[in-house]
């Protein structure tokens, strides 16, 4: 796909009656269409500012989208940047797979390590993160690959792909460990009340493709006993980032287009956006036609565009309810 096709390629999204021989439901989508912007290097990341710009990275740089759809460079070189976020101030947090670290941008230019170590370990490849309305980050740190090099082990020497807390710089503590198998997409659910874990071991066969929700704790901690499924891609591609809309249903990136075999199936969960209830029903389904389909981010003014990476790829389709944006507590109490 090249720049001059951007904005022509539509895809028909699947919706879920069809495709999934489930009653019908109300579609999330306004219209059944998700529109290509072109290869524009959206490997990762999308994450929308607030003041009309999205970013989105891959291996060698971060891209910013303006409010004309016009793209520019923000960061080069991006150490293999993926997941990024905007503080509460509006400084851009980013996982850096290259450094195995976790950065904040400050205004001046200046950059702040808020993750370089866990107990004298590097990080493996720290992944997505999101945020909580103390301004606590969370952030996932599974390790796709070459899985040499690996430092963080418990003492039967079983490695660890988390999901770590970031109080302040260097203060960093471990909230889920084997809890899961490979944690990837994450996300802190309003009023602080969930902690949701994308878990997706998918060059495993057999491994976990699963979606999970943990009760979280005022301080921060994890009710590991609390574990519960949302979802399971099955010997799919499972679930890679997620968003919430203001009234609590989710936005997953999942599932594949071509198999991957031996590892991930592609006959039943295609590649896409899954829209699934607070319990987990498979509410709509926003097709993707590009492997692989990887995260989504809520934007414009009024928040009701959808963004989502895949494979180089930005597509963008409008939903009928906004996305919910996390807000600081003392304006969360304000507001209500």
């Amino acid at each position: 796909m090249t720049k001059s096709n951007r904005c022509t390629t539509v895809v028909q999204a699947l919706l879920v009656a069809g495709f999934y021989g489930q009653a019908a439901e109300p579609s999330y989508a306004q219209t059944p269409q998700a529109i290509s912007e072109g290869l524009v290097g959206a490997g990762e990341g999308p994450a929308w500012d607030g003041h009309g710009s999205l970013y989105f990275t891959n291996e060698q740089q971060i891209t910013r989208r303006d409010s004309k759809g016009k793209f520019h460079v923000f960061r080069k070189p991006s150490n293999d940047a993926s997941g990024i976020l905007f503080d509460f101030v509006g400084r851009p947090v980013i996982c850096e797979g290259a450094t195995r670290r976790v950065i904040r941008l400050e205004r001046e230019g200046k950059i702040t390590i808020l993750a370089g170590k866990y107990e004298s370990g590097r990080f493996n490849s720290p992944n997505d993160l999101t945020i909580d309305s103390k301004g606590r980050i969370y952030f996932s740190d599974p390790r796709y690959g070459n899985r040499s090099g690996m430092e963080l082990r418990d003492r039967q020497g079983r490695t660890f792909e988390g999901v770590y807390r970031i109080d302040a710089p260097g203060k960093v503590t471990r909230v889920i460990g084997h809890e899961v198998e490979r944690a990837n997409g994450v996300l802190v659910s309003p009023r602080d009340e969930f902690l949701y874990v994308a878990d997706n071991n998918n060059d495993t066969v057999g491994g976990a493709r699963k979606l999970w929700r943990f009760r979280l704790r005022d301080d921060g901690t994890v009710d590991a006993a609390s574990r519960r499924l949302i979802f399971d891609w099955g010997s799919g591609r499972g679930p890679d980032g997620l968003k919430l809309d203001r009234e609590g249903r989710l936005y997953v990136a999942a599932g594949l287009n071509r198999p991957h075999p031996p590892f991930e199936t592609a006959d039943k969960f295609k590649g896409g956006i899954y829209v699934l209830a607070p319990d987990g029903k498979l509410l709509d389904f926003i097709a993707i036609p590009v492997d692989e389909v990887t995260n989504c981010a809520f934007g414009d003014p009024d928040r009701m565009t959808l963004f989502v990476t895949a494979g180089g790829t930005l597509w963008h389709t409008r939903v009928t309810i906004p996305g919910w944006v996390p807000e600081p507590q003392d304006a969360r109490n304000t507001s209500h």
